[in-house]
């Protein structure tokens, strides 16, 4: 049986944990991994944790991340064209490049992160599967904002623990509704602490469980240890990094109560009860994040409104998207509302043309114009923030042309003076990391496809590769690492007279339709924005 300790910091017995705890531990961990793929799910969860938002690289490897899951891009885009997101302009966002520009590589990581485990833990519709999404949903969100106002490095790693902080919970939600309606109830009756409870029932506590799988998925050991818990009483200022992070993310979790959309999954609460939470969540916390009762109010308000989106629910009242129509419409008329509309300058944000799903047969989006329109758009936003990168630019607009253009795999090859080739540096779409490492060559090359468009400064847009006049000038290493591109098309970037490298793209499906002269000068002109930065370097 588990033992009991006095614990100076708790108002009661606290248990310590056995052998017996972590032979159960692993029993239901196996119990759990029988039914749900946890490695799988850990696999992904690990490859977003480890990014760094301090580099270019882990800018590029989470959109191609994003983008390399349909589902997960939709969700994203969505996100960034909510009410809580939406840009001055009131013009929707359609690449996940300018989602992270205009949302921030933390925004973006920590919802994708939440995004990823709704779809694997979701497939169980119990109620109580759902509370404790949300849960974890919402205290990632407020974990995110704490965040926002921290003082310490890679802050962002609070949002990730904030998010994880119930996931013992979530587990056994998953796994076994009546064990874990077993806990509640003995937590409800007051007699049993959440870890007495769940180590009366489980034999192991919900902390054991989440410790073992973050543990399991190479999460980081910062992140891990910020789940235990607070010592009771007021909590002061962190004086260092992990305290803080340990405090956000039990702040965070606890936080998750005065969510109005929780309390109405939550029969236990009204709304004496959540005011009471709210006083005492201000009188243990309040110090440690400078918070009043007007920001709390706030920072719940505004994380009740982004996990509407988040799990797809709509607003009390109204939908969702009419927030966003309405907050369109005042970006349209920005402070000066009152002005007639002859003098206000219209958007066209193309939305009936982008909300199309119809394709040609090769692959291409019928309405590729609406969507490389939307991209210019969005490069010439991106360039007039004055915060722009060339890098971001760059991956902005290879997007722009892999989604609008239906491509199957695209990328940015670089020429190396050193070595006299050209280079895939980003790539995006199927397989694109075998074949970003196999797309090379070499620069001196003459007689080919790839050499004379760049010798020339000529953009090429092949609609059958298989054309005999077109194949002969196809090298034997693009034959040899895409043997089924049959459509492709080859931008070079030449600055001041010197090659600089190019865009390319393809897909596996000839495509007869073309491209006509209205798209072929909207990606020109993506192209030109890049070589203009380029070239202001």
């Amino acid at each position: 049986m588990p033992s009991f300790s006095s614990n100076p910091h708790s108002s009661g017995p606290i248990i310590v944990a056995d052998e017996e705890a972590y032979a159960a531990r692993d029993r239901l961990l196996r119990s759990i991994s029988e039914v749900n793929d946890l490695p799988a799910l850990g696999s992904s969860v690990s490859r977003v944790v480890q990014l760094a938002s301090s580099d270019d690289d882990s800018v590029r490897d989470l959109a191609s991340y994003v983008l390399s899951d349909v589902a997960l891009t939709q969700k994203i885009l969505r996100l960034s064209n909510s009410v809580v997101y939406r840009s001055y302009s009131g013009a929707p966002v359609t690449t996940v490049s300018k989602a992270i520009f205009m949302l921030g590589f933390d925004t973006v990581k920590t919802s994708a992160l939440a995004m990823m485990l709704v779809d694997r833990m979701a497939r169980k519709h119990a109620d109580c599967v759902r509370v404790e999404l949300e849960r974890s949903l919402s205290a990632s969100v407020i974990g995110r904002e704490l965040a926002r106002r921290g003082q310490f490095k890679d802050a962002e790693e609070a949002a990730v623990a904030a998010l994880f902080k119930n996931m013992g919970r979530l587990l056994v939600a998953v796994h076994d509704e009546d064990l874990y309606k077993q806990i509640d109830v003995l937590i409800e009756a007051g007699n049993h602490t959440p870890l007495q409870a769940s180590m009366q029932v489980l034999g192991c506590s919900f902390d054991m469980l989440a410790e073992s799988v973050l543990a399991e998925w190479n999460i980081p050991d910062s992140i891990i240890k910020a789940l235990a818990p607070l010592p009771q009483g007021i909590v002061r200022p962190a004086k260092t990094r992990q305290e803080w992070m340990q405090q956000v993310a039990v702040f965070s979790a606890t936080a998750t109560t005065l969510i109005p959309r929780l309390a109405s999954l939550d029969a236990t609460l009204n709304p004496t009860q959540l005011e009471a939470a709210g006083r005492t969540l201000l009188s243990r916390y309040g110090s440690a994040f400078s918070l009043e009762r007007e920001s709390l109010t706030q920072l719940m308000t505004d994380a009740a409104r982004e996990i509407r989106i988040l799990t797809n629910q709509t607003v009390e009242g109204g939908a969702v998207e009419e927030e966003s129509e309405a907050a369109q419409a005042q970006a349209q008329a920005g402070v000066d509302s009152d002005l007639p509309e002859e003098l206000l300058m219209a958007i066209d944000d193309g939305s009936e043309d982008m909300n199309s799903d119809a394709r040609h047969p090769s692959g291409k989006p019928v309405n590729a114009r609406a969507q490389l329109m939307a991209g210019v758009r969005d490069v010439t936003e991106m360039l007039a923030s004055g915060r722009c990168k060339v890098n971001d630019l760059i991956l902005l607009v290879l997007e722009t042309l892999y989604r609008s253009m239906g491509f199957r795999f695209a990328t940015v090859c670089l020429r190396d003076i050193k070595t006299e080739q050209y280079r895939a540096r980003i790539s995006m779409g199927e397989s694109h990391l075998a074949r970003q490492a196999g797309f090379v060559f070499s620069a001196t090359t003459k007689r080919d496809l790839f050499n004379l468009a760049m010798d020339k400064d000529v953009d090429l847009m092949i609609s059958d590769a298989s054309v005999p006049k077109i194949r002969e000038l196809i090298p034997e290493w693009h034959r040899h690492l895409l043997p089924n591109a049959r459509s492709f098309i080859i931008l070079p970037l030449v600055v001041q007279n010197k090659p600089f490298g190019f865009f390319y793209a393809d897909r596996a499906q000839p495509a007869p339709e073309g491209v006509p002269p209205d798209e072929t000068t909207l990606i020109r002109t993506l192209k030109g924005q890049v070589v203009a930065a380029l070239a202001a370097r």
